[in-house]
C-alpha cells in the first residue's frame, strides 16, 4: 500500500470538496497510520491492520482523551506553538501540538466563511475572559486573527469591561454595523443580567463553556435567556474543541424550541457511532457518541471520537444533546438536554 506524503495531501486539502472528501481522508488515514506511532499502535491494538481499511466507516477514530497523556503526531517537525485544553481545577488539559500556526488560522477563515461570509466584513466584539486569562487557546488564536481580519476598527477583545462592550454594542448597532458579540457562555450570561439591552441586529454567538462559575444548564435554557435579555430570535453557537482545527456553526430559532444544527467547516465531518460499539456507525438521525473525521489536523490525528453524545443528519449537520455519562466535565460541556 502506497503512503502519500504530506505535501501530496496539502493540495487535495487546499480545495476540499463534498464528492472528493472520502478519498482525501482515506489518503490522510494512510499517511498517518504510517506516520503517527500513537495511531499505529492503537491501531495495533484494536486489531485493524491499515491495509484491511479501504472504505472511511471502517476507520477507527482516536479517543480524545489521548490528547491529555501523548504528544499526538504523524511525522517528524517541531511544533510552532501548542494549544491546551482549560478544563476545571484537577483536571488534565489536552495538548495539541501546533505545526504551522497560519494552516490553523486559514483554515477557521474557510470554516467562518463557509455559514457569514469572509471575517474581513464583519466586526468581532469577543468576551472571552476566562480564555484570556490563560494561554494556549485555540479560541482566543481564531477570534485575534478574525479581529486582526475585520474591516472594522471597532472590534475588540473584551474581559470584564461591561459596561465598555454595552456601548460599543450600541454603536455597532446605531451605525448599522455587522457585529457578531463571541461569548464564553458564563461572561455572555454575565453581561446579559447587568445590561439586558436590545442586541438585535447583532449576532450573538455562545461558545459554551461555564467554567466552574455558574451551573451548567442546557443549550435551550441558556439560549431562551440570552433571547430574552437581548430581545433576539435567535442564538448562535460556535463548536469546537482544543482536539479539532476545525469549527462548526449553527444557530437557534426561539420559535423552533432553540434546537442548534451545526453546520462543519469544509474540512470536518461528523459521524456518530453506538454508545456501546465504537466501531459500529449509527443511522442518520439516531443519537450516539459523535465522532469527527477533521482533515485540518493533517499533522496530528484527524479521526476523533469525542465524548459527546449527538445526532448527525444526511445533509452533514450535527446536533449536540450532551455528555457521555462517564466522560470529564470538559470547558466546552452543555449537560444533557
Amino acid at each position: 500500500m502506497q503512503t502519500p506524503d504530506r505535501v501530496e495531501l496539502l493540495s487535495k486539502l487546499a480545495e476540499i470538496a463534498p464528492e472528493s472528501f472520502e478519498e482525501a481522508a482515506l489518503a490522510v488515514f494512510r499517511y498517518q497510520a504510517a506516520e503517527n506511532p500513537l495511531y499505529a499502535r492503537y491501531l495495533e491494538l484494536l486489531g485493524r491492520p491499515p491495509a484491511g481499511i479501504r472504505a472511511l466507516r471502517d476507520v477507527p477514530f482516536l479517543p480524545v482523551g489521548l490528547f491529555k497523556n501523548y504528544a499526538v503526531q504523524s511525522g517528524q517537525w517541531t511544533s510552532e506553538t501548542a494549544f491546551s485544553s482549560s478544563g476545571t481545577t484537577g483536571q488534565i488539559p489536552s495538548r495539541h501540538l501546533v505545526r504551522d500556526l497560519n494552516f490553523y488560522l486559514e483554515n477557521t477563515r474557510r470554516g467562518f466563511a463557509r455559514v457569514y461570509g469572509e471575517p474581513a466584513g464583519w466586526c468581532f466584539l469577543a468576551l472571552l475572559p476566562s480564555y484570556l486569562e490563560r494561554g494556549g487557546s485555540s479560541l482566543v488564536a481564531m477570534a485575534d486573527y478574525f479581529i486582526r481580519q475585520s474591516h472594522y476598527p471597532e472590534s475588540g477583545f473584551f474581559l470584564h469591561e461591561f459596561d465598555q462592550l454595552r456601548q460599543k454594542l450600541q454603536h455597532c448597532r446605531d451605525r448599522a454595523i455587522p457585529t457578531v458579540l463571541l461569548g464564553v457562555s458564563y461572561a455572555l450570561l454575565d453581561f446579559a443580567e447587568r445590561y439586558p439591552v436590545d442586541l438585535s441586529g447583532i449576532v450573538v454567538m455562545e461558545t459554551g463553556g461555564m467554567k466552574g462559575r455558574r451551573r451548567e444548564m442546557t443549550r435551550s435554557e441558556l439560549h431562551r435567556t440570552l433571547c430574552g435579555a437581548f430581545q433576539l430570535r435567535e442564538v448562535h453557537s460556535e463548536y469546537g474543541m482544543t482536539e479539532l482545527f476545525s469549527q462548526a456553526y449553527g444557530s437557534s430559532d426561539f420559535l423552533s424550541e432553540l434546537t442548534v444544527r451545526f453546520t462543519p467547516a469544509p474540512a470536518l465531518r461528523a459521524i456518530a457511532t453506538e454508545i456501546n460499539d465504537p466501531l459500529c456507525p449509527v443511522p442518520p438521525g439516531r443519537t450516539g457518541t459523535l465522532n469527527f473525521i477533521d482533515l485540518a489536523n493533517i499533522d496530528t490525528c484527524s479521526f476523533i471520537a469525542t465524548e459527546d453524545l449527538g445526532k448527525v443528519y444526511p445533509d452533514g449537520r450535527f446536533e449536540v444533546i450532551g455528555r457521555l455519562d462517564a466522560a470529564e466535565m470538559r470547558g466546552c460541556n452543555l449537560m444533557v438536554e
